[in-house]
């Protein structure tokens, strides 16, 4: 599959160029000889005989960042000043801090916000617990729970290294949804320390959000906070991704005049992803769904690599008891959703499936199958990645999902809540506008957020759940 360069791969080069014609030509020529991208170009200052310049350019990796600058350094007559990496520059310092919504200008100010007359603040909430939620900020804040032992492709890095991400998360809470989302990154692996710091720390807290956590024990942690917390309790991996495929498979049954429970569906993948999705459809109503992990189809009676989690998916699952590898579980498929690894299946594979193949093959930044080698044979095509159409990204749910739980008080999320946001996300695309390059929104399209909080709040009224 032919990569391209990309933002994440960013860098800045302050040159110091000789001021003759042509410099700039050849600098020009020597980004592009190497395969960079180029962008942004600024003018610094003017020197006698010079010209400051910096210059930026997208590359594929650091290796091509390198080469970028090596190809530069090789013209006569242009100096390499410094290289800055735009996204370690990014994140100098943290990408995120706390400001005071009121200011604290004089004493007036300060006896209102602190003492003397916090006091009065704080008898009231020991009086009436719930007004937390409106006199503290925990009517708006999310904690973003993390051990670092699942980050992103990256694996078990541990908590510190996990923290980019999770500030990430948090502006993204921030900037889509207005809620004020915390990192924390829990320096143990131990499934029951987790549980306990999580349910010390809820206090300030109107919901967590599990994040990274390895399966299966991100199974059994957000299943007892759930029992054991008043408070919707998310993680993320498993049920915003399922969210956003059901809101595309909703989609995809509206655009191709189908019944979505009659599709036949193979999930690959049994981990926190795929698992939580195999279990949405199902409860959604899709009947036929059959999950593959690294062993083959998951079935009744299977002893090989099993565990009660995956028990219980071959309990709702594979109705047709099949058993085999994927290829065979592919056989007749009308929807083929990848959360699992790169390259597990080939273009026979998608042969072997219904008239109209549907395929999500959503492992990053490496998919199931490259994207170029089934998009003349599929009807519809989804991925992981944001450089092709229909990119399958729980960023569209997450801060939905927690606004609307939070503007209601919410005591905890269920399945109605789910279907809610899926739906809600579905149908911000209208029927006249589904293509087979738009199943789903853009991350970017704000009213996705909003939909999705209204028709949350809503399910939560309905089921019993909202506080307010």
């Amino acid at each position: 599959m032919e990569r391209i360069p990309s933002p994440s791969y960013s860098i800045t080069i302050r040159l110091e160029i000789n001021n003759r014609i042509g410099m700039f030509a050849n600098i020009i020529s020597a980004i592009s000889q190497v395969g960079g991208d180029l962008g942004a170009i600024d003018i610094v200052r003017v020197e006698k005989g010079k010209i400051i310049r910096d210059i930026t350019a997208n590359a594929l990796d650091e290796q091509h960042e390198k080469r970028i600058v090596n190809s530069i350094k090789k013209i006569e007559g242009v100096k390499v000043i410094r290289v800055m990496d735009r996204t370690f520059s990014a994140h100098e310092g943290g990408k995120i801090e706390i400001h005071n919504k009121i200011p604290v200008r004089d004493r007036n100010d300060l006896s209102k916000v602190y003492t003397p007359g916090v006091a009065r603040i704080c008898r009231d909430i020991h009086e009436n617990t719930e007004h937390a939620y409106r006199y503290t900020i925990k009517g708006n804040a999310v904690a973003i729970v993390t051990d670092g032992t699942a980050v992103l492709g990256l694996g078990d890095i541990g908590p510190e290294a996990a923290m980019p991400a999770m500030e990430g998360k948090a502006m993204i809470f921030k900037e889509f949804a207005r809620i004020d989302a915390f990192p924390i990154a829990l320096k143990t692996k131990d499934t029951e320390k987790i549980i306990e710091t999580v349910k010390n720390i809820s206090t300030t807290f109107g919901g967590i959000n599990l994040e990274d956590i390895s399966a299966p024990r991100c199974f059994e942690i957000e299943a007892r906070l759930r029992k054991e917390l008043s408070m919707p309790v998310i993680h993320d991996d498993q049920h915003g991704t399922a969210v956003v495929v059901l809101a595309a498979l909703i989609n995809v049954a509206r655009l191709l005049k189908r019944e979505l429970k009659r599709f036949k569906v193979v999930v690959a993948g049994a981990g926190a992803a795929g698992s939580a999705t195999a279990k949405i459809l199902s409860a959604y109503g899709i009947k036929d769904i059959i999950v593959c992990d690294r062993t083959g189809t998951i079935y009744e009676g299977r002893r090989q690599n099993m565990n009660k989690y995956k028990r219980v998916l071959a309990k709702i699952t594979n109705p047709r008891n099949i058993k085999g590898s994927i290829s065979d579980a592919m056989r007749g498929a009308d929807v083929f959703i990848g959360l699992s690894a790169p390259n597990i299946i080939t273009t026979d594979d998608i042969h072997r499936m219904s008239k109209e193949p549907v395929v999500f093959a959503l492992a990053n930044p490496d998919p199931e199958i490259a994207p170029e080698d089934v998009l003349p044979i599929v009807k519809i095509l989804a991925t992981g990645r944001s450089d092709y159409p229909n990119q399958i990204n729980n960023m569209l749910s997450f801060p939905g999902i927690f606004r609307g739980l939070l503007d209601v008080k919410a005591k905890g999320v269920n399945e109605e809540v789910k279907f809610a946001a899926a739906e809600a996300i579905a149908y911000t695309i209208k029927a006249d506008e589904l293509h087979e390059d738009y199943i789903i929104p853009s991350v970017f399209d704000r009213k996705v957020v909003f939909s999705i909080a209204h028709e949350v709040a809503e399910a939560a009224r309905k089921t019993g759940l909202a506080r307010k």
